[in-house]
């Protein structure tokens, strides 16, 4: 059986904390925000938690050794 390889573009995407917890950057959050109002401009710029069982396993599976 060969060896997985690690994702790195999704390295560069997720960070995960000593806790274990999975954090990902929001999308459309480069420009066009003038739309956008001033809470949802402040909950874009912050770290989202991946709350889905079912995402988390799968990067960590795509990760591998990684995490």
């Amino acid at each position: 059986m060969p060896k997985i390889k690690t994702k790195k573009t999704l390295l560069k995407r997720v960070k995960i904390t000593k806790g274990g917890k999975m954090l990902k950057k929001h999308i459309k959050n480069s420009h066009l925000k003038v739309k956008l109002g001033s809470n949802s401009k402040y909950r874009k710029n912050r770290n989202g938690i991946i709350e889905s069982t079912g995402y988390r396993k799968m990067f960590r599976k795509l990760l591998g050794k990684q995490r």
